[in-house]
């Protein structure tokens, strides 16, 4: 019987030539490190591996040179190449038996969906003599924990399929790590739009690089920049308090200007948010985005609560008609130009009914530029029954036309939050 001792470092070992290969995305890396992370456990690394015993066993010594515990997924399954336990258990020079109460469920479930069971499933019951063994409810193999003797080392080994890993992570494999943590970790994201990964390093260098616990993370995305404060304490209550801590020191920078929330998730939602608090609506007017922000906004529950509606008017003749921009001012000021803008924010708000028009008006590309108005030229337009703000953006010409219209549709988001 090994001990269990704390755990406090982790690698996350992901078994299977078709990853490799690139036929399936790994995302079960992704959900363990984050659960990781919340139960205060360290990642080191991500490692994956094919179907290779050598390569697996190679893999694990490389592994517990630095890390207390190795969770592994995929090779539990009933073929020849599914070899995950029996290298791990030979890793740990333990030899395997057929575990009976894995053998009755593998049974039951072939019984309940009504499927004939072939002799190689009860490989899927063979296990290393003294592990634990956590059921899988939702598949055919089980989970289990192997550990050496003292304790310092301990396998973890979950399913492929992320239905049955995540499952079974959350109902089996986190009450049994919570008895092996001594520490917890929260994370708290600060989100910043209208300030470059570089400009909110320069004015919290210091934070950055000084603070050890809580730790400060800059992370970038199109046209937005995200904060990650962490600090590890015995506690929830304690390490939450400390990143708040941290928190109010950021917002005392010249980057709080620029903060739009904390762990708010993404600027439509914050937006959405604040319309619901001040209970106003909105309605919006799209050319280049081509309805990309009303997508993000009804990508959200609950938004028909403030969202009314939208008009994609790509055609100037659209513009007319729906909206209400006049003749005048696009045969004057050509459709990309802040007096279009401004009529198109103004003309979605009164025909809808709005509290708050937004519209946006540009140039995505690759064609469509010209020397006086080049590709990336965009103006957004916001009116309310207090006022009406126009926004001109000059992005480079060298940028997608994706990324153009996500990062417009981004300052719709962040003009909203401004102005009301």
């Amino acid at each position: 019987m090994s001990i269990e001792r704390p755990i406090h470092t982790a690698e996350i070992l992901c078994v299977g030539t078709e990853l490799l290969l690139g036929d399936i995305v790994n995302t079960n890396a992704a959900f363990l490190s984050q659960r990781l992370a919340e139960l205060g456990i360290h990642v080191y690394r991500h490692t994956v591996v094919g179907d290779n015993p050598e390569r697996l066993r190679n893999a694990l010594e490389a592994a517990f040179a630095e890390a207390d515990l190795v969770i592994t997924s995929g090779g539990l399954g009933p073929t020849y190449d599914d070899l995950t336990k029996e290298t791990v258990a030979s890793f740990f020079h333990c030899p395997m038996e057929m575990h009976e109460p894995s053998l009755q469920a593998i049974r039951a479930y072939f019984e309940r969906t009504g499927r004939v069971m072939t002799k190689n499933n009860e490989k899927q019951a063979m296990m290393p003599r003294g592990c634990t063994v956590f059921p899988n409810h939702y598949g055919t193999a089980p989970s289990l924990a192997v550990s050496n003797e003292e304790g310092t080392r301990t396998v973890i080994m979950l399913p492929g399929p992320p239905g049955e890993l995540c499952s079974i992570f959350r109902e089996e494999i986190l009450p049994y790590l919570k008895r092996r943590r001594e520490s917890v970790l929260v994370s708290k994201n600060i989100h910043i739009f209208g300030m470059g990964e570089s400009a909110v390093e320069t004015k919290i260098k210091d934070l950055m690089t000084e603070s050890k616990n809580p730790t400060v993370a800059p992370y970038c995305k199109e046209g937005e920049v995200r904060l990650r404060v962490t600090a590890e304490a015995e506690n929830e209550t304690t390490a939450a308090e400390m990143c708040d801590g941290m928190i109010a020191k950021i917002r005392a920078t010249e980057v709080g200007e620029f903060i739009y929330g904390v762990d708010v998730g993404s600027l439509e939602h914050a937006a959405v948010e604040l319309l619901k608090e001040k209970k106003l609506t909105l309605a919006c007017a799209e050319s280049c985005t081509g309805g990309l922000i009303s997508k993000r906004l009804t990508d959200l529950s609950g938004v028909s609560e403030v969202f009314l509606g939208a008009c994609v008017t790509y055609a100037n003749e659209a513009k007319e008609k729906l909206l209400g921009v006049r003749h005048e001012t696009l045969e004057a000021f050509g459709a990309v130009s802040e007096q279009v803008a401004r009529e198109m924010a103004r003309g979605v708000r009164e025909r809808l009914g709005a509290d708050v028009g937004i519209s946006v008006t540009g140039i995505a590309g690759p064609t469509g530029g010209t020397p006086e108005k080049p590709v990336g030229t965009v103006y957004l337009g916001i009116s309310t029954q207090n006022g009406e703000e126009v926004r001109k953006l000059s992005l480079s010409s060298m940028r997608s036309r994706d990324y153009i219209r996500k990062v417009s549709a981004s300052n719709a988001f962040d003009m909203v939050l401004k102005l009301v």
